[in-house]
């Protein structure tokens, strides 16, 4: 299925990004959320994909949920990415209106799209990660196909 763009009432570390203008990319989406116990162990994979990635074209963008009232303070938000050194661009979804459109369900959720903007995996949860890594790999091998 076509990815669905990604709406944020704001950005940290970056402007609005549209998958639109990501073609010829590998995106990663993650929906997360700071206070997850589930999305703090899966943090330092998501930073090392960014890091040893990026330069072959991978895009993670982290879609942060609130699941707890305490969470929707952007502030907090913004602490928490300072604090834990997130370097890849995160969208604030207070109102899930990207969380709806992915028809997502889960913290975390981890979307992979390919070069022509077409989700080709999601991994719910802790785990996988060798299997993901596989999939990142596979997906910036494949041609962009125009």
């Amino acid at each position: 299925m076509p990815a669905p763009e990604i709406s944020g009432q704001s950005w940290l570390n970056s402007g609005p990004m549209q998958i639109a203008e990501l073609k010829g990319k590998v995106v990663l989406v993650e929906f997360w959320t700071f206070g997850c116990y589930n999305c703090r162990n899966v943090e330092p994979y998501i930073k090392a994909w960014h890091q040893k990635y990026a330069d072959r074209g991978l895009v993670i963008i982290g879609v942060h949920a609130p699941e707890f009232s305490y969470e929707r303070s952007v502030t907090n938000v913004q602490r928490y990415v300072r604090e834990h050194a997130i370097p890849y661009p995160v969208a604030i979804d207070n109102d899930f209106s990207t969380w709806k459109r992915y028809n997502n369900r889960y913290w975390p959720g981890l979307y992979l799209i390919d070069k022509r903007g077409i989700i080709r995996y999601l991994r719910v949860g802790e785990g996988g990660y060798l299997q993901t890594e596989q999939r990142i790999q596979a997906l910036l091998e494949e041609p962009a196909g125009f």
